[in-house]
């Protein structure tokens, strides 16, 4: 190998984003941080227990697109699975989205 080649590959060790496409970047956040017309992905579902088995039967599983409608005060309307869910603030937070930055 020249001095060129291991230089470039240098570059690239021990770096998160190598190998995903340029300018696009995806961060966790929780659903309440999502504002009017933002999309996510679900990531995960925090907590157990009842709530946590009523979120998925209403389609808030790892991998569902969630879309927020309507926002105030914290309180959202979201779109998952073509149905539109009112949630409030804390119960928000428990969902986990991956958000393009």
């Amino acid at each position: 190998m020249d001095n060129a080649t291991v230089a470039s590959m240098q570059g690239t060790v021990g770096r998160s984003d190598a190998g995903s496409a340029p300018g696009i970047a995806c961060q966790q956040m929780p659903l309440s941080f999502l504002r009017d017309g933002e999309t996510g992905t679900i990531a995960k579902v925090r907590g157990r227990g009842d709530l946590h088995h009523h979120l998925e039967n209403l389609g808030f599983v790892e991998g569902a697109q969630v879309t927020v409608v309507s926002e105030a005060a914290g309180d959202l309307i979201v779109e998952v699975k073509g149905t539109q869910i009112a949630l409030n603030r804390q119960v928000a937070s428990r969902i986990i989205t991956n958000a393009a930055a």
